[in-house]
């Protein structure tokens, strides 16, 4: 029985309550472009001017030219669509017509034999405004030029207060889509569905950048998928798992490496399922120190969330460890999925575990791996913060914002406790469920109680990029259990090619720039990732002055920072390193890895 699975971000909010859903606010960095964001709701487009087309001008790929495209006439009050396309054996595609939405002439349709037909009127009436591109090879360079352009429309053109309800700009982010199937789940009406969208997001109504035909269309189309018979819908599950259990043995069968596991009900039936590759679990061998576990989606036709162990290799990319499909995201599940995750891995553990915030993982997490050390990355943190309180706050939020991004990057334990209680006071915020949640993990995301653990830069903007596009290539946004399991097969493999050819490559020059031994016997023997990582750690030390005390220790200033020293002495029976911070704070002892 084939069946048509749809795959969402999971945007339930982790402090529990099923009310509490969470839109993310981007974390960009100073030099990412950004094409397009939401601001109060609405699409809004850069900053930059955006000039009129003109024929000549150049460009890399169409669909470049499509977008450029679509901003102008966003910006001038109308919108565009894909017309004629040509193509020859030689050059294939060599020719994109994009024109105005209103452009050409409805054609009549047959009649249907119904007693009250749809008489629908046609917007297009014969607009002449036209982007034509063509396909050009420069020196083995494939390059788009604009061979004709016409701005000219014979119809009125829209304020951006109506253009932006054109089709066109009107699109329901993965972000909304989650919240509304929950709704709609707990018996929700489409018009209260938007009323609450609207509170939540705390914009004025009608504000939204979609209407309610949208809403209803969505809802209508995922009912038709996940279907309203709950019956059915058991049937789908049941014969989607056992389809995915039977290519798990197929696959075991022509591949040794490859492992699996699963557990059923008391009927038999396929509750979760995990798999790995024999690729995968040799990477974990070399790179299983530190591993992130991503549990973003989950499936709305079967409700089973979707679990990815990946890691970190020399180069800075993604290997992918395993995958998981469970049946809840109960501690129960969470415990079943690493102990065969370890089972996979030979019974060998990782040191870190990079994870977002999920209760039911945690409690796991204490339980199978109690000497692993949980981290959840600060840019999740910070990605849920105005979603959590800036309805709250109001005004007062970008105060709050600044405040609370100084107090993440505070060096010791004690400062950050002193600060922590008086931002809560400050903002009277005590009682709030959210400020309790991110207490209570107080030990997994702060800078100063994480920065003796090794992390691999797996919590860099780069890395997190990287697993999300991994995670896109594989989770379509309608796709079944067989086609994802080949999805991640393909993308696994894919992955370790890259690296082994990555590993055959010519290291390019990597320039000096301490001229330290240390430095230069790095250059010759690490990746350009690993050097570059450890090349910043040397010139950053090169900020700290170092005096030698009588007593054997040593006293470190910050060329910065002079009105405070660091107390460092080495332990060399036990390979630890003591420091005290001149403000009288404790001790503190890291062990020294020497691999």
């Amino acid at each position: 029985m084939a069946v048509t699975n749809i795959w969402v971000k999971r945007q339930q909010c982790p402090c529990g309550d099923w009310k509490c859903f969470v839109n993310y606010e981007a974390v960009r960095d100073q030099a990412t472009p950004v094409s397009q964001s939401v601001t109060n709701g609405c699409l809004s487009f850069p900053s930059q001017e955006i000039f009129t087309p003109y024929v000549g001008q150049i460009f890399k790929t169409d669909e470049e030219a499509f977008e450029y495209y679509s901003n102008f006439a966003r910006k001038n009050g109308f919108s565009i669509r894909k017309a004629r396309s040509t193509e020859s054996p030689n050059l294939g595609v060599y020719r994109r017509d994009f024109v105005c939405y209103r452009s050409g002439f409805n054609q009549p349709r047959k009649k249907v034999n119904v007693e009250h037909p749809r008489d629908r009127k046609s917007l297009r009436c014969g607009c002449d405004a036209k982007f034509y591109l063509t396909k050009e090879i420069i020196d083995g360079v494939t390059q788009w030029y604009i061979s004709q352009f016409s701005n000219v429309h014979n119809h009125e053109l829209l304020e951006d207060e109506q253009v932006r309800l054109l089709p066109a700009y009107r699109k329901i982010e993965e972000a909304d889509q989650e919240r509304i199937l929950l709704l709609s789940k707990a018996g929700f009406p489409v018009n209260r569905i938007l009323k609450v969208l609207e509170l939540e997001k705390g914009v004025q109504p009608g504000q939204l950048p979609f209407i309610e035909k949208d809403v209803r269309n969505f809802v209508r189309s995922c009912k038709k998928t996940v279907q309203e018979n709950d019956t059915m819908v058991t049937m789908k599950r049941e014969s989607d798992l056992l389809e995915l259990l039977e290519a798990c043995k197929v696959e075991a069968e022509r591949d040794d490496g490859f492992v699996y596991n699963f557990t059923t009900d008391d009927n038999g039936k396929v509750e979760n399922i995990a798999w790995t590759y024999g690729d995968s679990i040799e990477a974990f061998s070399l790179f299983g120190d530190v591993v992130t576990i991503d549990t973003s989606y989950r499936s709305v036709t079967y409700s089973m969330i979707l679990g990815m162990w990946f890691g970190i290799d020399n180069h800075g990319r993604p290997i992918f460890f395993g995958c998981t499909l469970l049946q809840d995201e109960s501690s129960k599940s969470f415990s079943w999925a690493l102990q065969v995750f370890v089972g996979f891995m030979r019974g060998r553990r990782p040191e870190i575990v990079v994870t977002d915030m999920d209760l039911g993982l945690r409690d796991a997490l204490l339980i199978e791996m109690p000497d692993t050390k949980q981290i959840i990355c600060i840019r999740q943190i910070l990605s849920r913060m105005s979603s959590w309180f800036s309805l709250q706050l109001g005004l007062q939020y970008s105060e709050f914002k600044s405040e609370f991004d100084l107090l993440c990057h505070l060096e010791n334990v004690e400062d950050f406790e002193h600060k922590w209680n008086h931002l809560v006071a400050q903002f009277g915020i005590a009682s709030d469920k959210h400020i309790s949640l991110l207490f209570s993990y107080r030990t997994s995301w702060p800078f100063c109680y994480v920065r003796n653990f090794f992390l691999a830069r797996t919590t860099n903007p780069e890395y997190s990029k990287s697993v999300e596009k991994f995670l896109k290539n594989v989770v379509c946004l309608q796709s079944s259990l067989q086609c994802f399991f080949k999805q991640i097969a393909i993308a696994a493999k894919s992955r370790s090619e890259k690296s082994e050819e990555e590993e055959d490559e010519e290291v390019f020059y990597l320039p000096i720039k301490t001229s330290m031994p240390l430095e230069e016997h790095a250059r010759n023997i690490l990746t350009p990732f690993a050097f570059s990582a450890l090349q910043y750690e040397i010139v950053f030390s090169m900020h700290y002055s170092i005096t030698e005390m009588a007593n054997g220790s040593y006293l470190a200033r910050h060329y910065k920072k002079t009105e405070r020293e660091c107390l460092v002495i080495w332990i060399p029976d036990d390979e630890q390193v003591a420091n005290r911070w001149s403000n009288g704070y404790k001790w503190k002892c890291s062990r020294i890895s020497f691999a």
